[in-house]
């Protein structure tokens, strides 16, 4: 049995279909995953920003505005004067 002109183009037709759905169905693919990446890109933007936020917190719960008074109430210690402190020599510098 021969292939005659119309099976061909039937099965030219057949060929463009299939590579059709082809393509289609690989732009689907990539439109969710673009989707997808644009959640996690907004998820990544929040979770740095919560982050810095923490750090900033971190920072200013660790300066001496903040931790002098603290301690100074709960632990009953004071910032020493000038003349509380004492710089030791070593001997062997000599």
């Amino acid at each position: 049995m021969t292939l005659r002109g119309r099976h061909w183009v039937a099965l030219a037709l057949a060929a463009f279909a299939a590579t059709a759905a082809l393509v289609v169905w690989r732009q689907t693919a990539a439109l969710a995953a673009a989707r997808r990446l644009a959640r996690l890109e907004t998820a990544l933007h929040a979770l740095e920003s919560t982050r810095e936020a923490r750090i900033a917190a971190i920072r200013h719960a660790e300066s001496r505005a903040v931790l002098v008074p603290l301690v100074e109430s709960r632990l009953h210690l004071r910032v020493p004067q000038d003349s509380d402190i004492v710089i030791l020599q070593d001997p062997r510098a000599r």
